[in-house]
């Protein structure tokens, strides 16, 4: 099987772990927290999440955290700043840092790009 969430999901302690990420995407979750929530030790979670998902765990969070972000960026009237404590960032200059990191550009560049296309 290839890489990714779904097969992830197939692991019983893997899949437990996704499930923790996609039910709080906003929890301050470390490898810490997330592997004592699954059961499973830094390094053992760290290993098999990678190999089954394709991403280390923290990873795979900032990814969701963007594709959560993205979606509410659709909405005309939620702002950056609610947005960025909504998937997990204490501060808007540290949510578009990471968006511009993973996505390729700001937030407020990647909504008036969206709108214009649209």
């Amino acid at each position: 099987d290839p890489a990714n969430w779904l097969s992830g999901l197939r692991d019983p302690m893997i899949g437990r772990a996704l499930r923790h990420i996609h039910a709080a995407p906003a929890r301050d979750w470390t490898l810490d927290t997330l592997a004592r929530e699954t059961g499973l030790s830094r390094s053992v979670l760290a290993e098999r999440f990678g190999r089954l998902v394709g991403l280390p765990p923290m990873a795979y969070l900032a990814r969701w955290r963007m594709q959560l972000a993205t979606h509410a960026l659709l909405e005309p009237r939620a702002n950056i700043a609610g947005i960025a404590a909504g998937v997990g960032y204490e501060s808007e200059a540290a949510f578009n840092r990471a968006f511009k990191k993973i996505v390729g550009t700001p937030p407020g560049l990647w909504r008036r790009n969206r709108q214009a296309a649209a």
